[in-house]
C-alpha cells in the first residue's frame, strides 16, 4: 500500500495540476505539457482557457475538440482571463507600473479594469464557452492578478472559486486556502536555472498543507530540462497526495477544515489585488505567465 492510499479519502492531501494559458497559438506546447504528464501518471487537470488570447482571431476545431474530450476524461476548463492583454497597463504609479509591464509583461489583464469593464469580460468570455458548450466553475486571473474592480466583479458571477499566486479562494463560503503556487520560468535562462530549485523549496514548505498547487505554462514544454523536473516533482507529490481538478478541490476545501484567512472580498482589492501585493519569487526570475 502506498502512503496515500493509507489516508482515509476524506483527508488526503491535495494536488491541483493546471495548464496556464490554453489557445490556438499555445496549443502544440499545451499538448507537449499533458503528454509529459501522462507518462507519470494519468491523472485529471485544469485546463485554462483564454477565449481571446492576445486578441487574435484565430480559432482551432482541433484545440476545441481535444478539450471537449478532456472534459469527457475529467478534467475541467476554467476561465483563464479574456485576452490574457493588460490594456491599462500605463495606469497607476511607477510600481504598479513596473509590476504590470515589465514583471507580468503586460499580461495581467483583469489588474486595473473597473468594476463594470471587468465584469463585461467576464461575460464575454463565460458566453464564449457556452457557446461550444462548456460551463466553467472558476476564473483563474492572468498572471494571477485582481484588482478592486475585478474582485467586486467576480463576485457577482456564478463562479465557485478563483486562485491568486498565494491562495485558493472558495468564493461562495468567502474561504481562502493559503497554498503558493509552484510555477516555472521558462522564459529567461537566469529563471531556468533558479525556478526547479525554487519549485523544490515551494513543496518542501507545503508537505504538510492541505494543497499543493502546480501551475505550468506552455513555455515550460520548450526546455527537456525542465520537462524531466516536471515530471519528477509530479512523481514524488503523487506519492502523497490526490490529485483533483480546481472544481473537485473548491468542493473538498467548502466541506472540509482548512487553513483559512479572513474572507478576501470583504475588503477592497483583495489578498492578491495588484495594488497592494504581488507574486512573490527569488530575485532573478520571472515565472512564464
Amino acid at each position: 500500500m502506498s502512503p496515500i492510499e493509507s489516508i482515509p479519502p476524506a483527508q488526503q492531501p491535495l494536488l491541483c495540476v493546471s495548464i496556464h494559458d490554453v489557445a490556438p497559438a499555445t496549443w502544440p506546447d499545451c499538448l507537449r505539457l499533458v503528454q509529459a504528464i501522462r507518462a507519470v501518471a494519468d491523472i485529471p487537470l485544469t485546463w485554462l482557457v483564454v477565449p481571446h488570447y492576445h486578441f487574435r482571431p484565430e480559432r482551432s476545431a482541433q484545440m476545441e475538440a481535444c478539450l471537449d474530450a478532456a472534459l469527457g476524461r475529467g478534467d475541467e476548463l476554467c476561465l483563464h482571463g479574456y485576452s490574457h492583454l493588460d490594456t491599462e497597463a500605463q495606469r497607476g504609479g511607477l510600481r504598479a507600473r513596473f509590476l504590470r509591464t515589465v514583471y507580468t509583461r503586460r499580461e495581467g489583464e483583469f489588474a486595473a479594469l473597473d468594476e463594470a469593464e471587468a465584469r463585461r469580460r467576464l461575460d464575454l468570455g463565460l458566453a464564449w464557452f457556452a457557446a461550444r458548450g462548456w460551463t466553467p466553475d472558476g476564473f483563474v486571473p492572468p498572471a494571477w492578478l485582481l484588482g478592486e474592480g475585478a474582485w467586486r466583479a467576480l463576485r457577482g458571477t456564478d463562479l465557485q472559486y478563483t486562485t491568486t499566486f498565494s491562495h485558493f479562494h472558495c468564493l461562495k463560503s468567502g474561504q481562502a486556502t493559503l497554498s503558493p503556487s509552484m510555477v516555472y520560468a521558462a522564459r529567461n535562462r537566469s529563471g531556468r536555472l533558479l525556478s526547479p530549485r525554487v519549485a523544490d523549496a515551494t513543496a518542501a514548505l507545503l508537505a504538510r498543507k492541505p494543497l499543493v498547487r502546480f501551475s505550468l505554462h506552455p513555455p515550460d514544454a520548450r526546455y527537456p530540462d525542465l520537462v524531466r523536473h516536471i515530471q519528477g516533482v509530479l512523481e514524488r507529490l503523487l506519492a502523497t497526495r490526490t490529485a483533483v481538478t480546481k472544481r473537485e478541490c473548491a468542493q473538498r476545501l467548502d466541506g472540509a477544515a482548512a487553513i483559512t484567512i479572513p474572507d478576501p472580498t470583504s475588503r477592497a482589492g483583495g489578498p492578491d489585488s495588484s495594488r497592494d501585493s504581488r507574486p512573490v519569487h527569488s530575485a532573478g526570475y520571472r515565472p512564464s505567465y
